[in-house]
């Protein structure tokens, strides 16, 4: 029985066919959303998309703020590196950084000391807490957005009232300047702030959201009149838009690892998936109480089971598995024939002495038999289970 089960084989692994048809609908779906997104990228890499961008035409870009104001005699100029913004400044110019959660702290505070004392105006675009208190001290955003967009002024900026509401809600500010316009609040707490200079001339405006900038804001509220006084008190605007390409932002003081480039709400949400995934392997895995035998659907002859666990053997080359296996079931065969309890019929003490004395001290050595080392390879495998055989046949003899 041990020669035939280990010799016997067959093959469970599915065919190349059969892989295919399983998998052929998920390999379709890939390859119709691989043409889907090289068709839209190439429709749309010859345009102009940027966001903030004075020289798109796109609704997230603000070609239409600068063009109203080139009509009133202001003109736009676009910069991306921090030595621009940097020389540009000055008291006839309106400096404007669109993203300033994107510069280095080293590249915030060498823009801050570069407009603090230029006697013109500077306009922070939705600088969170990664920039807001290196371009602004004194003045720090708070870690809660508003959830209104559009607010009322609330304040004595002739700018916002002669505005009226705008699109500013965004990021909330709080400040320690007694002389600040706080203007647009949400929950107590202004989406635009008006700091002035020490001299007097030059000021720090932090606008908490682009929407009054943005081409399919523009027309609505008060966002076109709160954008037009914001940006066009100076003659010149010059409009910065941070580049990974400035060589400013390469100092080795700002490197940072790849978490810090993460927000911080995405290190809370992977935590809290975490947790939630935790709890509901918890969940799924308790005990739903004691186990409910049920009969199989299907009737697995004995035989198909010792040929499946023998092609396994043969497979790992476990001839120590297989040996231990056929003299584990001989002893447990034998205890009963020979007097001694099934609990001792894996003691040598207990099992030997019995079986010599049934057998009177005749025959082959049975502590190498039972309880021997394994075999060195099949054929002497199959000569175990041969010798095996025939001790249990001479114990059952009568």
């Amino acid at each position: 029985m041990t020669t035939e089960a280990t010799l016997t084989s067959t093959s469970a692994s599915p065919t190349a066919r059969q892989v295919w048809t399983r998998a052929r609908g998920i390999a379709l779906a890939l390859v119709v959303l691989l043409a889907g997104a090289v068709a839209i990228a190439v429709v749309r890499s010859d345009a102009r998309h940027g966001e903030l961008d004075p020289r798109s035409a796109d609704p997230g870009g603000s070609r239409a703020i600068a063009e109203l104001l080139a009509d009133r005699g202001v003109d736009t100029r676009v910069v991306t590196t921090l030595d621009e913004a940097a020389t540009a400044a000055g008291p006839d110019t309106t400096l404007l950084v669109a993203a300033p959660d994107l510069l280095t702290p080293t590249q915030q505070t060498r823009l801050h000391n570069a407009f603090s004392d230029s006697r013109g105006r500077t306009v922070l675009v939705a600088s969170g807490s990664a920039s807001i208190e290196r371009l602004a001290p004194g003045v720090t955003a708070d870690p809660a957005t508003s959830l209104d967009s559009t607010l009322s002024p609330d304040c004595a900026l002739p700018a916002a009232q002669r505005a009226g509401t705008a699109d500013t809600g965004g990021v909330r500010y709080t400040t320690t300047h007694l002389g600040a316009d706080a203007c647009y609040p949400s929950e107590r707490l202004a989406t635009l702030l008006r700091i002035p200079d020490g001299t007097g001339d030059g000021d720090t405006i932090a606008l908490g959201a682009p929407d009054i900038l943005l081409n399919d804001h523009l027309d609505e509220q008060g966002n076109a009149s709160l954008a037009l006084q914001l940006l066009g008190s100076r003659p010149h605007l010059v409009w910065y838009l941070p580049s990974l390409s400035d060589t400013s932002a390469t100092s080795p003081d700002d490197e940072r690892s790849f978490f810090d480039l993460l927000p911080s709400g995405w290190l809370w949400g992977t935590l809290q998936l975490f947790i939630a995934a935790a709890l509901a392997a918890l969940w799924r895995a308790r005990r739903l109480g004691p186990l409910v035998p049920e009969k199989l659907p299907v009737a697995i002859r004995a035989s198909e089971t010792a040929e499946g666990r023998a092609r396994l053997y043969r497979k790992t080359d476990a001839r120590d598995r297989a040996a231990d296996a056929l003299r584990s079931t001989t002893r447990t065969r034998l205890a009963p024939l020979v007097g001694v309890p099934l609990t001792q019929a894996h003691t040598p003490e207990a099992l030997l002495p019995a079986l010599s004395a049934h057998l009177h001290g005749v025959g082959q050595d049975q502590h190498a038999l039972l309880f021997g080392p394994p075999p060195r390879d099949d054929a002497a495998l199959i000569a175990l289970a041969d010798r095996l055989d025939a001790l249990e046949r001479e114990v059952r003899r009568p």
